[in-house]
């Protein structure tokens, strides 16, 4: 079994996944638009460029996407992105943080050596983390 995040954007989502692909080392597997539909007759023409369907790889994550007209931002799902180093996690934070929200800045917290909470351009809430090893779970 493996559980797959599926984001909605509002007619960006090939902006996002290219973005993604590049700073996070992903790997675009698919990006569909709505003219390639087989039917494309009842497609919007200002949507027809716009992703129907999107898979980028992500280590051994995958997320998917497509642009939905009146997709809103997240509201309380975020993507926990954990990087095996400080210095992963200070050459990511500001990329992806830039031009979104930062609710807690980059920093050390007792169970992170590097811990962010934020919103990313593109309405995608992000948790990105160098965890501190924890003791055994009682």
């Amino acid at each position: 079994m493996r559980l797959t995040t599926y984001l909605n954007f509002n007619g960006d989502c090939a902006e996002a996944f290219r973005f993604y692909e590049e700073l996070l080392g992903g790997k675009i597997v698919t990006i569909m638009t709505h003219g390639q539909m087989p039917d494309p007759g009842n497609v919007d023409p200002d949507w027809k460029d716009k992703v129907l369907h999107a898979r980028i790889d992500l280590g051994e994550t995958v997320l998917m996407g497509a642009d939905i007209p009146h997709a809103q931002p997240t509201r309380s799902s975020y993507l926990a992105l954990s990087v095996d180093s400080i210095e992963e996690a200070e050459r990511i934070y500001p990329a992806l943080s830039e031009g979104g929200e930062v609710f807690m800045p980059l920093a050390e917290t007792f169970f992170a050596h590097r811990f962010a909470q934020f919103r990313d351009k593109f309405g995608i809430l992000w948790m990105l983390l160098n965890e501190k090893p924890m003791g055994p779970a009682h």
